[in-house]
């Protein structure tokens, strides 16, 4: 595996941990989500043009 995949899957994985759903983010609001998706987004779309 190559070291972008290894990262968009960390990614995802936090951006499933920081979700207001859960019981131990619900009073985080949404902020910590948004900035971890956008993370996410810019690393996918550096990962589709194959600059990682």
């Amino acid at each position: 595996m190559s070291l972008g995949t290894i990262l968009l899957i960390v990614l995802v994985l936090i951006l499933l941990g920081v979700i207001p759903t859960w019981r131990h983010s619900s009073s985080w609001g949404y902020g910590p989500s948004g900035g971890v998706g956008l993370i996410l987004a810019i690393v996918l779309i550096l990962f589709l043009l194959g600059k990682i």
